[in-house]
């Protein structure tokens, strides 16, 4: 579980509250997701490598660095739509490649329906988004697409995970750091995250 980073920041903590109450409405749910993006984004981006530089600050030449490796985010559709804007904050750079994975609710297994990722990669670390890790089967599913095209540094950043969605991880990509917000009891019988947030694309979009 040496990979499994789970936030203990107080205001992680905090924000989950909001989440987690079924009284928030899309717009606030919305908005605290994006919040929490860019704090679990800011810990899972510590070893980032940057290059020595200098700038001309007003008062003269300062020592500085800048980031060496070209990020790539990798929102999980729909749910993980929310949370780019969040990392965009922090590394609006960043490139966002899109791919569509459902999970069908009688198998729960996932469904690829749309993958538009270049022939060669682009970035050399891609941060993949999704606020809900419950079975694993998108999570893994996205890992297997990224290592195909050929990207070798790759995170998961979501909101809550469930026990068997990091198992799944952890066997099928032990290599693929997990940064959360919490980790939750057990999945029920048609696959959500007790206690968990309901449905996170539900609840953004308002669609419940």
């Amino acid at each position: 579980m040496s990979n499994i980073h789970v936030s203990n920041h107080p205001l992680v903590a905090h924000k989950l509250w909001f989440l987690r109450n079924q009284e928030t409405k899309p717009k606030k749910f919305r908005e605290i997701v994006r919040e929490l993006a860019s704090l679990l984004t800011y810990e899972a981006t510590m070893d980032l490598l940057t290059l020595d530089t200098e700038v001309q600050t007003p008062m003269g030449i300062a020592k500085a660095k800048v980031l060496e490796e070209k990020i790539g985010l990798v929102p999980i559709l729909r749910a993980g739509l929310g949370m780019v804007e969040g990392v965009w904050e922090l590394m609006p750079s960043a490139e966002v490649w899109h791919i569509g994975i459902y999970r069908d609710e009688n198998t729960l297994k996932p469904v690829e329906y749309y993958n538009k990722l270049p022939i060669a990669p682009t970035v050399s670390m891609c941060l993949i988004l999704d606020p809900m890790l419950a079975t694993g089967g998108s999570a893994v599913a996205t890992v297997d697409v990224l290592k195909r095209w050929g990207v070798s540094k790759i995170k998961f950043v979501g909101l809550i995970g469930a026990p068997e969605g990091i198992a799944a991880m952890q066997k099928h990509h032990p290599d693929v750091p997990i940064y959360l917000a919490a980790i939750d009891d057990h999945l029920n019988d048609i696959g959500y995250i007790v206690p968990g947030l309901g449905d996170a694309g539900d609840r953004q979009f308002g669609t419940a």
